[in-house]
């Protein structure tokens, strides 16, 4: 990073604007795809963060089981003078993600999403929300409890052959320039086989795409053929 990114992300001694390596404290809540401003900028709205938004992203490019998408019906989050005005944020996600239409999806998606609150719409670090405290804690359907982005990361580690698969799927759609058929998922396997028998290295996945039967076998676009 530059200065003006360290000042962005509350990094002191970066001087100048030149890009350089800087080595990361646990104290800067930094590091990893999940901590990177343009990622936390991406699934928030333009005044506030969006749970939501980001817990779409985690289930969707981390692990690659997006959720549908939501019912006709479903509306935003709302305030409703029957109800009350909620008194925090959290409860009026909570009055939102209540409503039938949405109540199942959301038990999957929020809690992702609170774990990364103590970032800002712009993804700064926060330790409040407006002098309020943040509610950063979260209970996935499978019972694992976490609170923070620290903790976060340790329930994605956890599911780290899911992230390998969904990356090795990804990097052969790429590569293949196509989607992927049920067929391909024998290659996918192999794929994250290789990856695991060489460390996970982003060079052995490069090398097990490369040799794979899908990539080796590709048929020929039209404009080569054409030459």
């Amino acid at each position: 990073m530059n200065e003006e990114l360290a000042k962005h992300y509350g990094i002191p001694d970066v001087k100048g604007k030149e890009i350089r390596k800087v080595s990361l404290k646990p104290e800067f809540h930094r590091g990893g795809l999940l901590g990177m401003g343009s990622v936390l900028s991406l699934t928030s709205h333009t005044f506030r963060t969006s749970p939501t938004l980001r817990g779409k992203y985690v289930l969707e490019v981390v692990f690659g089981t997006p959720p549908p998408p939501p019912p006709p019906n479903a509306g935003g989050m709302f305030k409703n003078e029957k109800r009350g005005e909620a008194k925090s944020f959290r409860e009026q996600m909570a009055m939102h993600a209540s409503q039938p239409a949405c109540a199942s999806c959301h038990k999957r998606i929020d809690p992702l999403g609170y774990g990364l609150e103590n970032f800002d719409a712009v993804g700064r670090w926060r330790s409040d929300a407006g002098g309020h405290p943040l509610d950063n804690d979260g209970i996935l359907p499978s019972g694992e409890k976490f609170a923070g982005p620290m903790e976060l990361k340790q329930v994605v580690l956890k599911h780290q052959d899911e992230f390998v698969h969904n990356l090795a799927e990804q990097m052969l759609t790429y590569s293949l320039g196509r989607d992927l058929e049920y067929y391909d998922e024998c290659a996918v396997r192999d794929i994250t086989k290789g990856m695991e028998q060489n460390g996970y290295r982003f060079s052995s996945l490069i090398i097990n795409v490369a040799k794979s039967h899908p990539f080796q076998h590709r048929r020929a676009s039209n404009a080569v053929l054409d030459e």
